[in-house]
């Protein structure tokens, strides 16, 4: 049986414009993209960590001169409601006509929100995606213009250069989804300096994604002609930062990751995504975002990890075709193997590479009630990008067995 991903010439691409900046001392290019996006007033969002720990921040300052019109440095882990709302009342009051995000994933899906609160004056309510009882998700439309804004990376993540944002909520069940093209950002720096601050741990959370998405990218059953180098490509550099990860001195690892994240999102803007995705993939990220969400001592990595080798070996027969590709891309099935073993083989293989590392490969490794399983199951219920059909409420009994099995 010949296994091979067939070319879909049914797609559509967009390409949307940007400047990446990448290696050292990028950020004295600061002023200049303020001065190509017109803007005078330029505000920073970031955590406590990067502005009380490290002297990037005050570096930013000192390039950005008078064209710095403030920093709001509270911005949390979860992407709070509650930091996102205050961030964007804080650039308001600056009188702010840029963003500048200075972080991570958080901090950049953040920073987001923040614009788009400056900008829309309707309720939240109704800036977030809708869940209709046994229907499909509704992503409402957001007109308003909203300020350029330029994401710093402090660590590589697919959030660089994305239109989408989850904001977490403590009186709601599941998180807050918000979308605006406008978004996107103008410019991206990989500063060695500004991805230097980031701890190991937090360097290794995200490699742990990059590598787990670029894997799961590998099962598509039909690519587009445009996408198919970046996702290759994506894989090898995020293989490369895995096994350089024990050198907390190394850039290169590093800037390895935020390429990879990058083509990852390349990829689905250049049709690679049109195909949809296999159930094992849907499935550990609407599990994985719901834990974390809940539990804000996990990482994204780290629940991806945990959670992907028993999806596989459950659910991986329903796309037994995109199962073979990713375990012949992982090099552990060929022609001629039965494509029966391909599951089994690929989570055997994740299991592995994440043990390498110390990576855990079960939920119950992760540290946090058991008894919490059967409400992460439920807030992952409503995840646009894994369900946006809701084909889960189908499958309610299967999922909440599944993530018990995960344990």
């Amino acid at each position: 049986m010949t296994i091979a991903a067939q070319y879909n010439n049914d797609f559509r691409a967009v390409t949307y414009p940007v400047r990446l900046y990448s290696g050292e001392n990028t950020l004295e290019n600061l002023p200049a993209e303020l001065k190509r996006n017109r803007a005078k007033r330029a505000f920073i969002v970031c955590g406590r960590t990067v502005s009380r720990k490290t002297d990037l921040i005050n570096h930013m300052r000192r390039i950005l001169g008078d064209n710095c019109a403030g920093v709001y440095d509270e911005m949390d882990k979860d992407t709070s409601i509650a930091a996102v709302t205050a961030a964007a009342q804080a650039a308001n009051a600056a009188k702010a006509d840029m963003l500048i995000s200075v972080g991570a994933g958080s901090v950049t899906q953040g920073t987001r929100v923040v614009a788009i609160l400056m900008a829309e004056k309707r309720p939240v309510d109704e800036l977030i995606t809708q869940y209709p009882e046994n229907a499909p998700a509704i992503s409402p439309k957001l007109m308003e213009p909203k300020v350029p804004i330029i994401n710093v990376l402090t660590a590589g993540t697919s959030a660089q250069n994305r239109a989408g944002s989850a904001v977490k909520d403590p009186n709601r069940n599941h998180r807050m989804e918000f979308f605006d093209p406008k978004t996107r950002p103008v410019a991206v720096f990989w500063d060695n300096e500004a991805l230097m601050t980031a701890p190991l741990s937090l360097v290794k959370t995200t490699t742990i994604s990059s590598v787990w998405r670029s894997t799961m990218n590998l099962g598509a059953t039909r690519v587009a002609p445009l996408s198919e180098g970046d996702r290759l490509q994506a894989f090898r550099l995020s293989r490369y930062a895995l096994e350089h990860l024990h050198d907390a001195s190394d850039v290169s690892p590093r800037i390895a990751i935020c390429a990879a994240a990058f083509l990852q999102n390349r990829d689905a803007d250049d049709g690679g995504m049109s195909a949809g995705k296999h159930w094992v993939e849907r499935v550990v990220y609407a599990f994985g975002t719901a834990l974390f969400q809940m539990h804000a001592q996990v990482g994204q990595g780290e629940a991806s990890a945990a959670l992907s080798p028993t999806v596989l070996r459950q659910l991986g027969a329903r796309n037994p075709q995109s199962m073979a590709l990713i375990a012949q891309g992982m090099g552990v099935w060929q022609e001629g193997d039965p494509i029966e073993a391909a599951p089994e083989r690929a989570a055997a293989e994740l299991e592995r590479l994440f043990n390498s590392i110390g990576a855990p490969t079960r939920v119950s490794q992760l540290g946090i009630p058991r008894e919490t399983l059967p409400q992460i199951c439920d807030n992952a219920m409503k995840n646009f990008n894994a369900d946006p059909k809701r084909e889960f409420i189908k499958e309610r009994d299967m999922l909440q067995a599944l993530i018990q099995t995960c344990w």
